[in-house]
């Protein structure tokens, strides 16, 4: 399955949760994004980190 670069609010909508809850969701995962090349600021997910996170959180989106 291949997945694509996301906005963060996206991936929250297919959550069910606001984008605020899902900042606090990643706050554990910070260590393991920033290896990803994600900074916290960032708006946008690169595809290696939206699979992460769909795993961890169990989260379908339209391309899984």
């Amino acid at each position: 399955m291949a997945y694509k670069s996301m906005y963060k609010y996206e991936l929250a909508a297919a959550a069910g949760v606001s984008p605020r809850t899902f900042a606090a969701w990643l706050r554990p995962h910070r260590k393991q994004l920033r290896k990803m090349g994600v900074c916290d600021t960032a708006k946008v997910l690169p595809p290696v980190a939206v699979k992460y996170l769909c795993e961890i959180f169990v989260i379908e989106t339209e391309e899984s």
